[in-house]
C-alpha cells in the first residue's frame, strides 16, 4: 500500500498507522494541512472491506476537513482518523482507550471528534488516555437544549440551512411545503435533517442500511421507505446523501431526477470531475464540505467558549457561503465544487504573518 503515489494523497503533512494487538485496534490518522491551526476532524469507525478502501477514505476525509474549516472561517487545520471495525460488534472500551493512547502520541497535531460509528461516550473513553478530543463537554446547545457535546444537531441544522439556500437558488422557492426530498442515510445527522424537513412541510423518501433507523423515520415523519437502488433515482426535487461518500459517480449521476443535491455526507463525489457532470445535467450541487460544516463549527466553539446564539449565527452563515458559491458559479460558468475549492485554498494556502497583518492595518 503506497501512500505517496496514492491518487488521494495531496501533500498530506502526516499519515500515521496504529495497531494494538491486545485490543485488536487498527487505525489510521491523517493530517492534511495545519496552516490555520491544529487539525481537527472526526474519528470514524467502519468495517472497511480492504486496506485500500480505508486509506482512500482517510486521505479524502482529512483533505475535506481542511477545506471545510477554511470555508467556515475557523482557525483549524484538517485531519481525520479511522478505526477499522464494525462499531456494533467490535467496539470496546479497551479499544477506545487504545485509540486515545495513539492520539496522544501525535502531540496535539490532531484533535478527534465524533463521527460515523463513534459517539460522545466513545470520545470520553478515549479522553481517559489523551487530551486531544473535542465535543465532549456538556453545555446548552445552539438550539437552547442541553447538549453532551454531540455535534450532530449542528451538522443537521447547517445542512438544512444549506439545503434551503440551494432550493431557493435552483427552484426559486423559499417555502419547503410539499418539497420532495430523498434522504440517503438516517443516522444521527440524516435523522435530524429529516426532522427539520418534516417540520418544514417536506415529503420524505428514506433509505438506510439499518432497518430500525428507516422504521423510525417512517413512523415519526411519515416517510416512504425505499431500497438502496431506488433512493438516488426517485422523481424528487432534492437528493440528500447523508451516509458514506462516493455516491455521485458515472453510474448514478445520469439517473438522478432531482435538480438539487444537498446532503451531509462527506466526499459525495467519487471523482472531482463529477461536479462538472452534475452541472452538465442541470443539477445544482451544494459542496459537501461547505454544507456539512455545522458540526465542526459547533466543536470549535466548544473549545473556545460556547455561546449558543453565537454558534447558531455562525452555523447559519453556511447559507451565505453557499449563495456566494452559487452566484460565482452562475457568473463564471464553472461547477460549484471548483468555486468552493478555490475559495478555501485562498484561505489556507496563505496565512498572513504578524508583520503582514500589522502592515495591512497600517495601510
Amino acid at each position: 500500500m503506497n501512500v505517496f503515489s496514492h491518487p488521494e494523497f495531496d501533500n498530506h503533512e502526516q499519515v500515521c498507522f496504529f495497531t494494538d494487538p491486545r485490543t485488536g485496534l487498527k487505525a489510521i490518522v491523517a493530517v492534511h494541512n495545519s496552516s490555520r491551526g491544529p487539525a481537527l476532524g472526526g474519528c470514524r469507525m467502519f468495517p472497511y472491506a480492504s486496506d485500500e478502501e480505508v486509506l482512500r477514505d482517510v486521505l479524502r476525509l482529512s483533505k475535506g476537513m481542511t477545506y471545510k474549516s477554511a470555508l467556515a472561517n475557523l482557525d483549524l487545520g484538517g485531519g481525520k482518523s479511522v478505526i477499522i471495525g464494525d462499531p456494533r460488534q467490535h467496539k470496546t472500551e479497551e479499544l477506545m482507550e487504545a485509540m486515545g493512547r495513539c492520539l496522544e502520541q501525535l502531540g496535539g497535531r490532531y484533535i478527534a471528534a465524533e463521527d460515523s460509528g463513534t459517539s460522545v461516550a466513545d470520545l470520553k473513553v478515549m479522553g481517559r488516555c489523551t487530551t486531544q478530543v473535542a465535543g465532549v463537554s456538556a453545555h446548552i446547545g445552539f438550539d437552547g437544549k442541553p447538549s453532551d457535546g454531540d455535534p450532530s444537531p449542528a451538522t443537521a441544522y447547517g445542512t438544512f440551512v444549506g439545503l434551503k439556500a440551494a432550493v431557493e437558488h435552483k427552484l426559486g422557492r423559499s417555502d419547503l411545503t410539499g418539497l420532495k426530498v430523498a434522504v440517503q442515510g438516517i443516522g444521527n445527522v440524516g435523522y435530524r435533517l429529516a426532522r427539520h424537513l418534516h417540520e418544514a412541510g417536506a415529503q420524505l423518501w428514506v433509505y438506510d442500511i439499518h432497518q430500525d433507523q428507516m422504521d423510525r423515520a417512517v413512523k415519526e415523519f411519515g416517510a416512504t421507505p425505499v431500497s438502496a437502488d431506488e433512493i438516488l433515482r426517485l422523481p424528487v426535487d432534492v437528493v440528500a446523501p447523508c451516509a458514506l461518500g462516493a455516491v455521485l459517480n458515472d453510474a448514478s449521476i445520469p439517473q438522478l431526477q432531482a435538480k438539487v443535491v444537498a446532503g451531509a455526507a462527506n466526499n459525495q463525489l467519487e471523482r472531482p470531475d463529477h461536479d462538472a457532470l452534475l452541472m452538465q445535467h442541470g443539477i445544482l450541487y451544494a459542496p459537501d464540505f461547505v454544507i456539512n460544516a455545522g458540526g465542526i463549527i459547533d466543536v470549535f466553539h466548544g473549545r473556545t467558549g460556547y455561546e449558543p446564539d453565537k454558534v447558531r449565527a455562525h452555523v447559519e452563515t453556511i447559507g451565505d457561503t453557499l449563495n456566494e458559491i452559487f452566484s460565482r458559479s452562475d457568473r463564471d460558468g464553472r461547477p460549484t465544487g471548483i468555486i468552493a475549492n478555490a475559495l478555501a485554498e485562498e484561505r489556507f494556502d496563505h496565512i498572513p504573518t504578524p508583520g503582514e497583518a500589522n502592515l495591512a492595518k497600517a495601510g
